[in-house]
């Protein structure tokens, strides 16, 4: 079915490294080759800090007035400072474990991901992996149907897909 909204998206990517020039920021470049290639607008490509409160403060200003896909990208994993998952449910307003599930079964790796996916007013956000292929793999496992969801966020008049039971 085609739809006349355009599917807008703005990537979040979560570094320390990439804030202070030591690191490029490779898994954002890809999230937005993946979405442009998919159909997606990029209105947005922002950076921050690790932290709780850098993502909380972050993800409020990015969906503001916003209606899309937020994707952020980095600080899921175990280390001191990988805390995007707790910033993230700090805002979300709707948690949609179903996403969060699907990306984490698509390696082995995932397994450690402690990403969570929900909505905040009508955005979408998903946390996925920092790493360059964990990120694009963790997106594509949810990409099919995430224009979806994100349609629902606005009306709630979106048809089910006619392939899944829904």
């Amino acid at each position: 079915m085609e739809h006349s909204i355009a599917l807008e998206a703005k990537i979040l990517t979560v570094s320390d490294g990439v804030v202070v020039g030591e690191r490029e920021d490779i898994s954002g470049g890809n999230l937005q080759q993946l979405l442009e290639e998919s159909g997606w607008v990029i209105k947005k490509r922002a950076v921050v800090t690790d932290g709780s409160e850098s993502v909380a403060s972050a993800l409020i200003s990015l969906a503001e007035g916003f209606h899309g896909l937020i994707v952020t990208t980095g600080g899921t994993g175990f280390g001191p400072r990988d805390l995007t998952p707790e910033g993230t449910l700090k805002v979300l307003e709707r948690e949609a474990p179903g996403l969060a599930e699907a990306m984490r079964l698509t390696n082995p790796l995932g397994r450690l991901s402690r990403a969570v996916a929900g909505t905040l007013g009508s955005s979408l956000i998903l946390n996925v992996p920092g790493s360059a292929k964990g990120s694009v793999e963790c997106l594509e496992a949810v990409l099919d149907i995430v224009d979806h969801a994100v349609r629902l966020l606005e009306d709630n008049k979106d048809p089910h897909p006619t392939e899944s039971a829904g």
